[in-house]
């Protein structure tokens, strides 16, 4: 071979050989050496993904009183990554010096950027590195501080004390003031100040309707798909508002609304640049939420529960108002309750007794054996039944009443509510037939009102003799105050039992009606005769002689049933000494009821007057009563002077 051919294949394998070992040892240099500086370069250039939160739709009344609503604000955030690197931060000091020079206004952009990359230059020549973070820090902060609403030394205090390199300075901007202070960033060429949206829940009225209202908290979600473009800061998921209790979690799906995002880009050097028509998704906002309650009318409840409360020592209680015609609930209380804005004592008061208390009612209940009887054709309102003198005895069965009665008529049972009586009219049904009727009235199931939590209650045919005699009267069976208000509601409608309504309807930001909810019925419970012979007889239970005087309204007839029933050991057998659960249905007008009103007071401790629904709840729903009327503007059914002079005499 050739010598001169071998010394050249000897030099160019030299050759190749010494440059890919130069490349190596440059290769070596980059990712052993200056990783972290070319790491920190590369996280300058990388596209941030600003998650951009939907307005959570309004919850409202059924007058378009909003209840709650959503406040668009932003957490300032520091990124040290950039506030602490003097080739970023020389931007900032090169603009202050540029537009304080002769002609900066009648620059164009073109020059503008060329004056400031000079400039730029000599200070990075002529400053130490740390100067030049410092003079940009302590001018970031005398132009931020102030608009934050901090002093200069409590501003660079949260920047430089806090740990990480992502650090939230101020939360829950306000939007206005939140686009000032970008315009402010901006403006001065400040590195390392990033905002992020959020929406904070404002509640309106804030002691009014909480448990049916509910609240939102934050919650924590999984990393997105790329394709979403979620944020996820730091490795950190986002947070995300999300309804936690009453028709906030329950209408979740139509109040949440969907997520946009903005990608915010930077060229090589960390400037931010401007995007195009694919780096923004705008949010699309949820859907607003009327409800069938009139705040007025929750006002007047609660005022009234209050007063109630106080006056009689205690602490639980319940009211439900609902309209008998179509299922609508117009006011809806429980107690105790909590601040939707503060709520410090959620744990303790978030309870919604009115849909999940389940209790004893007493003899409210005895319209199932009554109004049962009078449908299946085997008593009319004027059958008369014995009733024992007050103690019915039987084998194991043994049922007492609180006053000793001869003959009753089925009216005369309700008046004077008669253990013994209802029960000699749920023997002529017998438990099939009776359990069939409490099935059909809506007890021992859930109503399907759209709010979480909702108890069952308890109400089914064990078989056994003894509950089937208690049952005839209020006891051995659980129910809830909603569940109440809709049987009630079935003799105010005419024997239908209504799905009970709490949302009118979906309503789209435009003010388009996107869905709405008409009433729904449940079954067909009575006969329309059976339901008006009902009215007729629990009219005259608030007339003298009746148990429910007290619940008589000045200038309207009213129909109702009181309901006394003792407390049961709570997970234990028996019942409480001297303690009591106590309540009233009532109705007016009596003959086409406008409204349904359970009132249920657990556990009152006053010694000023008996411990009966007739002297508790009774008097409590008459004074909601006469005041919902006035919000109504319900003509009286009769001369109010009548009724004073009937109501003073008895």
């Amino acid at each position: 071979m050739n010598r001169k051919f071998q010394y050249r294949c000897i030099l160019l394998c030299a050759v190749l050989v010494t440059g890919l070992s130069l490349l190596s040892v440059k290769l070596i240099h980059i990712q052993l050496v200056r990783r972290q500086l070319y790491a920190a370069s590369s996280y300058k250039a990388v596209p941030r993904i600003e998650r951009l939160p939907a307005l959570r739709g309004m919850i409202v009344d059924r007058h378009e009183e909003p209840l709650a609503k959503s406040i668009p604000v932003a957490t300032l955030f520091v990124d040290k990554n950039h506030l602490l690197d003097p080739k970023l931060a020389s931007f900032c000091l090169a603009y202050q010096e540029a537009s304080r020079r002769p002609g900066w206004k009648d620059l164009d952009a073109t020059k503008r950027m060329r004056r400031i990359n000079g400039l730029r230059a000599e200070i990075l020549d002529s400053e130490a590195a740390e100067v030049i973070v410092e003079r940009h820090l302590a001018h970031a902060i005398m132009v931020l501080a102030r608009p934050l609403g901090m002093s200069r030394d409590e501003l660079r205090a949260r920047i430089e004390d806090s740990p990480g390199k992502w650090v939230p300075i101020a939360k829950d901007i306000p939007e206005d003031v939140a686009d000032q202070l970008r315009d402010t960033v901006d403006k001065n060429w400040l590195q390392g100040f990033d905002f992020e949206n959020s929406i904070k829940r404002r509640y309106c009225s804030p002691n009014l309707a909480t448990h049916l209202t509910g609240f939102t908290g934050e919650s924590k979600e999984s990393k997105e798909s790329k394709e979403s473009k979620e944020p996820d800061q730091n490795g950190k998921p986002p947070m995300r508002v999300v309804g936690q209790f009453g028709v906030e979690c329950a209408m979740e799906e139509y109040l949440v609304g969907s997520d946009g995002w903005r990608e915010h880009r930077r060229d090589a050097r960390g400037l931010g640049v401007p995007g195009d028509a694919g780096s923004l998704q705008p949010p699309r906002a949820g859907l607003n939420v009327q409800l069938t309650i009139d705040m007025g009318l929750q006002a007047i409840v609660e005022e009234e529960l209050d007063a109630a409360l106080a006056e009689f020592k205690s602490e639980q209680a319940a009211v439900v108002l609902m309209n008998p015609r179509n299922g609508e609930v117009l006011a809806l209380a429980s107690r105790p309750n909590f601040d939707l804005n503060r709520r410090d004592d959620i744990v303790k008061n978030g309870f919604n007794f009115a849909i999940q208390a389940i209790y004893e009612p007493g003899s409210t209940y005895k319209i199932i054996a009554t109004s049962g009887v009078l449908n299946e054709g085997l008593a009319t309102p004027f059958t008369s039944v014995f009733c024992h003198n007050g103690k019915y005895v039987s084998g194991k069965i043994e049922v007492p009443d609180h006053f000793p009665h001869g003959m009753l008529t089925l009216e005369g049972v309700l008046v004077k509510s008669s253990n013994i009586g209802a029960y000699k009219f749920a023997l002529q049904l017998g438990p099939r037939r009776f359990y069939d009727y409490v099935k059909r009235f809506g007890f021992g199931k859930k109503t399907g009102i759209l709010l979480n939590g909702e108890s069952a209650g308890l109400a089914r045919n064990t078989g056994n003799a003894v509950d089937f005699s208690r049952a005839a009267y209020g006891y051995s069976l659980n129910v809830t105050p909603l569940q109440m208000a809709c049987a009630y509601s079935v003799l105010a409608n005419g024997g239908k039992l209504l799905k009970p309504q709490i949302v009118k309807a979906l309503i789209a930001n435009d003010g388009t009606l996107v869905q709405d909810y008409p009433p729904e019925i449940v079954a067909d419970v009575i006969r329309p005769r059976v339901a008006t012979q009902m009215l007729s007889a629990l009219e005259k239970v608030t007339e003298k002689g009746g148990t429910a005087t007290l619940a008589a309204v000045p200038g309207f007839r009213v129909a109702g049933k009181t309901g006394t029933a003792k407390r049961h050991i709570p997970h234990g057998r028996g019942y409480l000494p001297n303690s009591y659960t106590v309540s009233f249905v009532g109705m007016m007008p009596a003959q086409e009821p406008a409204f349904v009103c359970v009132v249920v007071i657990d556990d009152p401790k006053t010694t000023k007057v008996p411990r009966y629904g007739g002297t508790i709840a009774a008097p409590t729903f008459a004074k909601i009563a006469s005041r919902v009327a006035a919000h109504l503007n319900l003509e009286p059914t009769e001369p109010i002077s009548a009724r004073l002079a009937k109501t003073t005499t008895q």
